[in-house]
C-alpha cells in the first residue's frame, strides 16, 4: 500500500499572480504554515488506527476552556489556535511536538487542499443554482426569481430528496484535488500552489499529499 504521510494545516494569504518562462500567466493562492506541529499522535495499539492531530496558530489561555487547556498542557505543547486530524500510515507517525514547515513540501508536487467555501446566506434558485427564473411579463406575478414547479403529481406525490432549491448557499466543505506546488519559500513558510483555494483570507486549510498521484519524491517523513 502506499505510504501516506501527515499534512499540514496552513492560512489562506491571498492570491497573487506570476508569469513563467513562456509568458504565461500563472494563478497562484499563497499559503502560510503557521506554527504547525503535531498535538497528538494516535497509534493502532491503542486507538485502533494510525493518525496524528496537528495544531496551528495561537491562542491566549483565556480565550479557551479547562478541558481543551489541559489537552495541550498534559502533551506539553502551545495552546493552537485550529486542529485537525490526518489519517497516516503507521511508519509515519511522528512524535508529539514535531513541528511541520513549509519545507515538508517541494515544488513540482502535488496537493490535495480542503477547506470550507465562502458563505453567501439564504439565496434563491436563480443565484444558486442557475436557474433562468419565469418570465418577466405575460401574467407573471411577484415569482420572477422563483423555481417555479417542484414535483410531479400524485406519483410520487412528494419532492424527491436532493432537489434544487433555495437555501443556504456556501460554507461547505470543499476539497481541491491536485493542485500544483509552483514554489516553496522556507524562510517564510509559505507555499505557492497553482489556481485557487475554497474558503477566504485568513481562513485555515488542509493541505496534504495528493491521494491520487504518487509518493513525493525527496519530501521528509
Amino acid at each position: 500500500p502506499k505510504r501516506q504521510r501527515v499534512g499540514a494545516l496552513a492560512v489562506k494569504v491571498g492570491m497573487t499572480q506570476e508569469w513563467n518562462e513562456h509568458g504565461a500567466r500563472v494563478p497562484l493562492t499563497v499559503l502560510w504554515i503557521d506554527e504547525c506541529e503535531v498535538v497528538q499522535a494516535k497509534t493502532p495499539e491503542k486507538e485502533g488506527y494510525a493518525a496524528l492531530q496537528m495544531g496551528a496558530g495561537s491562542k491566549k489561555r483565556k480565550q479557551i476552556t479547562g478541558a481543551e487547556y489541559g489537552h495541550f498542557a498534559a502533551r506539553g505543547v502551545q495552546i493552537k489556535r485550529e486542529l485537525s486530524e490526518f489519517r497516516v500510515t503507521p511508519d509515519a507517525i511522528l512524535p508529539v511536538g514535531t513541528v511541520v514547515d513549509a519545507s515538508h513540501f517541494l515544488a513540482g508536487q502535488y496537493v490535495d487542499i480542503q477547506g470550507k467555501t465562502i458563505g453567501k446566506g439564504f439565496q434563491g434558485p436563480m443565484k444558486r443554482w442557475g436557474f433562468a427564473g419565469l418570465p418577466a411579463s405575460h401574467g407573471t406575478t411577484k415569482k420572477h426569481r422563483a423555481h417555479g414547479s417542484i414535483g410531479n403529481s400524485q406519483d410520487p406525490g412528494r419532492v424527491w430528496k436532493g432537489k434544487k432549491m433555495a437555501g443556504q448557499m456556501g460554507n461547505r466543505t470543499r476539497t481541491v484535488q491536485n493542485c500544483f506546488v509552483y514554489r516553496v519559500d522556507p524562510e517564510r513558510n509559505l507555499i505557492y500552489v497553482v489556481g485557487q483555494v475554497p474558503g477566504k483570507r485568513g481562513n485555515f486549510v488542509r493541505v496534504k499529499d495528493a491521494l491520487r498521484k504518487g509518493d513525493p519524491t525527496g519530501c521528509v517523513p
